[in-house]
């Protein structure tokens, strides 16, 4: 097992990556106010793990609740979260009640936020199931929920208690939800590690092979720079956004097309394709740095072409995210592989050719 500590004065908390962690009771208990948890899952995860989980948490004397949610992005929403209430409530559950997320980036978020607005602040943790939330989504504090108009515009910043990356459940993972994760990995070399995106090159065909030594490295390198990046910006204000590229066209990606249609790490990736021709037109990256991040792409089993919106939809679609200040659509781009940066510096016309093709 490896360890990082996502450093935030009292609010620090260990991240644990390794195997069979969902059987190590001592992980969690030291985590716990009072021996009683509520485990939020969904229809997926929970024949998979709920059991394991709450058999080892039972074990040391721990109550279980479970909550067991519908699957889907197209559930994240305030009618779902009401459902979290509800357990929470009928089940007579106290301050002292810690959350526990088991599952994706939807349940971690869900569960965090519930968690944040529960008698205004109960604590949680993290037990996340797929690769794409042990290396991203359950990282840093983002909690929050879809809103028809736009992808998380609710939310708060809420930290964990302790995060919990067992990578015995990535076997389980369908393909297309592992390549999903692998372009939040990519995405890191891309924006603030030149050396681990070489790396990522050299090994992708063992990565996607889920190679157990590349595997844990790339999650580890991948906390790694996140948790760098939380510790300096907590909540957003500077660095942090930088964490957001490719997610500005992938947010619209998944609003236009219906939430779930398009996974998030697809839409990611299609987005970062985006940022990166983009790039390319105001002269910040070159033609082969293009074509790298295209090969690393294909190489992932990533799309690498955004549906054809038009630019207009696009442009209203792009209008809320959370990065406008000012009326400003301010995007991530690249000024060279392992360089990024956020800015509403870019040319308009050039914008629309990206977004017209």
């Amino acid at each position: 097992m490896q360890t990082l500590n996502v450093e935030l004065a009292s609010r620090s908390y260990p991240i644990h990556i390794g195997r069979n962690l969902l059987s190590q009771a001592e992980l969690i208990l030291p985590h716990l106010k009072r021996k009683q948890v509520a485990i939020v899952t969904n229809t997926t995860v929970a024949p998979l793990y709920l059991d394991k989980l709450s058999k080892t948490l039972i074990n040391a004397g721990v109550r279980v609740t479970p909550i067991i949610l519908p699957d889907g992005e197209a559930y994240k929403n305030s009618e779902t979260l009401n459902k979290i209430y509800d357990a929470l409530l009928e089940n007579r559950s106290e301050r002292s009640t810690t959350l526990i997320a088991l599952g994706g980036g939807v349940i971690g978020d869900l569960t965090g936020y519930a968690a944040a607005t529960y008698l205004r602040g109960v604590p949680f943790i993290q037990i996340p199931t797929t690769l794409l939330s042990q290396v991203d989504s359950s990282v840093g504090g983002k909690t929050g929920i879809n809103h028809p108009l736009g992808k998380n515009m609710i939310g708060a910043f809420y930290q964990p208690q302790v995060v919990l990356a067992d990578i015995d459940t990535l076997q389980t993972l369908p393909p297309r939800e592992f390549s999903a994760g692998v372009a939040e990995v990519i995405k890191y070399g891309l924006i603030r590690d030149a050396d681990f995106f070489d790396w990522l090159e050299v090994n992708m065909e063992k990565l996607m092979a889920l190679d157990e030594a590349v595997l844990s490295y790339a999650i580890f390198r991948s906390c790694q720079n996140k948790t760098e990046v939380v510790a300096r910006d907590e909540h957003e204000n500077g660095e942090r956004a930088l964490l957001n590229l490719g997610h500005t066209f992938g947010h619209a990606i998944e609003n236009a097309m219906g939430y779930g249609v398009w996974l998030h790490g697809e839409a990611v990736a299609a987005g970062t394709m985006m940022a990166a021709r983009l790039s390319e037109r105001m002269g910040w990256l070159t033609n082969q740095d293009v074509q790298r991040i295209h090969a690393i792409f294909t190489a992932a089993n990533l799309p690498l072409n955004a549906p054809k919106l038009g630019v207009e939809k696009y442009l209203n679609l792009m209008q809320l995210d959370k990065k406008v200040a000012d009326g400003k659509i301010r995007l991530v781009l690249q000024q060279g592989i392992g360089k990024s940066v956020i800015t509403s510096d870019y040319d308009i016309e050039k914008l629309r050719e990206t977004l017209a093709l």
